[in-house]
C-alpha cells in the first residue's frame, strides 16, 4: 500500500468513525445534552494529555479571540446536541441525512455573510438537497416522530453550517488542534450548568459508549483526517467524509436492522452524490 492510498484508507476511517458516532449515540439512554458533554471532556482530556506529552503549549489568544472560540464552542454544542437529538428521534438513517443537507446552508450562508454569488454548481445543490430531503421525510407532519427526527438532523445541519462560516470569517491564528480544544472547553463550560447533576447518574454501559464517541469518534477520527491532508487536498477528503450518512446507515441496517425505504435511499444518493459532484466540479 503507497502513501496515498494509506491516506485515503485514513479518510474514509474518518468518515466511518464519524458515521458511527450517531449509530452508537442511539443506543446512550442519557439525555443528548449528557452525552455531548461527555464526549467534550473525554475529547479534552485526550487533547490536553497530547499538549503534555508534547510538551506544547497553547498560543496565546486576545480577548475578542477567546470570544471568538467560546462562540464556536456554543455552536458545535448545539450542532452535537441537535444531531444526537435527531438520530435518537428519528432514527440514524433520517438523522444523518437531515445533517448531510450542511453544504446547501454553508452556500447560502456564504452568500449572505460574503455577498458571494452562488454559481451554477451551486444552484444545482440547492436543487438536488431539497428535492433529496422531501424524498427523505416519512411524513409531511409535524406530529410525526421520525420527521421530528429529520427536522432536528436539519437544524443539525444549519448550526453546523454557521459554524463553519464563522471559522472562516474569524481564520484564526490557532492550528486545527488548538482550535478544537478551545471549542471543547467552551462545549463543556455552555453544557456544564445544565447537564452537571445528570452526570452522577449516567449508568456504567453510557459511559462506555460515551468514551468509545470522545475518543474514537472524535479525537482518533480528528487525527486520522489531520494526518491524511498531508498528502491529499482538502476537496478530496471532503468528497469522502461526505459518504459518513453512507457508512452511518449501513452500521444501522447490519446493527439494528434499520432498513432505509426506497424513497430514503434515493433522497440520500441526490443529497450526497450532489455533494460529491460539486466538490468533484471545483
Amino acid at each position: 500500500m503507497n502513501t496515498y492510498q494509506l491516506a485515503l484508507l485514513k479518510v474514509h476511517g474518518t468518515a466511518i468513525f464519524f458515521g458511527l458516532s450517531g449509530v452508537v449515540g442511539v443506543l446512550i439512554e442519557s439525555g443528548s445534552d449528557v452525552l455531548v458533554l461527555g464526549r467534550a471532556m473525554i475529547a479534552f482530556a485526550c487533547i490536553s494529555l497530547f499538549f503534555l506529552w508534547k510538551r506544547q503549549s497553547l498560543t496565546k489568544l486576545s480577548t475578542k479571540e477567546k470570544l471568538s472560540q467560546l462562540i464556536s464552542g456554543s455552536l458545535l454544542a448545539l450542532h452535537w446536541v441537535s444531531f444526537y437529538l435527531g438520530v435518537k428521534i428519528g432514527g440514524v438513517a433520517v438523522g444523518t441525512l437531515g445533517f448531510a443537507s450542511f453544504p446547501a446552508f454553508v452556500a447560502l450562508c456564504e452568500m449572505i455573510v460574503f455577498k458571494e454569488k452562488l454559481h451554477f454548481r451551486e444552484y444545482i445543490l440547492l436543487l438536488a438537497i431539497s428535492v433529496g430531503l422531501i424524498l427523505v421525510t416519512p411524513e409531511f407532519e409535524f406530529g410525526n416522530q421520525a420527521t421530528q427526527g429529520l427536522l432536528w438532523g436539519i437544524f443539525s445541519a444549519i448550526s453546523y453550517a454557521v459554524l463553519a462560516v464563522l471559522n472562516r470569517r474569524n481564520a484564526s491564528k490557532l492550528s486545527g488542534i488548538e482550535s478544537s480544544w478551545w471549542q471543547y472547553v467552551a462545549v463543556i463550560i455552555v453544557l456544564l450548568p445544565f447537564s452537571a447533576t445528570a452526570l452522577p447518574s449516567v449508568s456504567a454501559m453510557d459511559w462506555l459508549w460515551i468514551g468509545f464517541i470522545g475518543l474514537f469518534c472524535t479525537t482518533f477520527a480528528y487525527t486520522l483526517y489531520v494526518s491524511s491532508l498531508s498528502v491529499i487536498n482538502a476537496r478530496t477528503a471532503a468528497m469522502i467524509i461526505s459518504l459518513e450518512p453512507v457508512y452511518a446507515i449501513i452500521a444501522a441496517w447490519i446493527w439494528f436492522g434499520d432498513v432505509p425505504t426506497l424513497s430514503m435511499i434515493i433522497g440520500g444518493i441526490l443529497i450526497i452524490g450532489s455533494v460529491a459532484w460539486v466538490n468533484l466540479k471545483k
